[in-house]
């Protein structure tokens, strides 16, 4: 292996196609959306890894990915994990947004509408 690859690693192969295959219902729901190049023609892939992360959403054009929560992310250990996780992910000029499962199904255009408007935006 190329030890400069940083996209989709092999060794992740299996992990990430059975992440593509066992979506939580949050990311079902949400990539009923992102799907098919239908949000302003982006085209988003799903458990797309950078490094050994494996991120929910990507849009590669964009360079954002999304990321849905659901409770583990908000102990010490996943907020933790999760700031070094974004400042990796920043650092190769990605973009990263989070959401809570929740806000999927309480404000779906709300979280569309956020996902539209970093469009364009550079990393923070």
């Amino acid at each position: 292996m190329d030890k400069r690859q940083i996209n989709n690693r092999p060794t992740l192969k299996e992990f990430r196609k059975n992440l593509r295959n066992n979506l939580t219902s949050a990311e079902a729901t949400l990539w009923k959306f992102l799907k098919g190049k239908q949000l302003e023609g982006r085209k988003f892939r799903r458990q797309f890894s950078v490094e050994n992360y494996i991120l929910d959403f990507y849009c590669p054009s964009e360079q954002l990915a999304i990321e849905l929560d659901g409770a583990h992310h908000y102990t010490a250990a996943g907020v933790e994990y999760d700031t070094e996780r974004t400042k990796v992910l920043n650092s190769h000029g990605i973009t990263v947004i989070r959401f809570e499962n929740r806000e999927v199904f309480e404000a779906l255009e709300a979280v569309l509408e956020r996902i539209k408007g970093s469009f364009g935006n550079p990393p923070e």
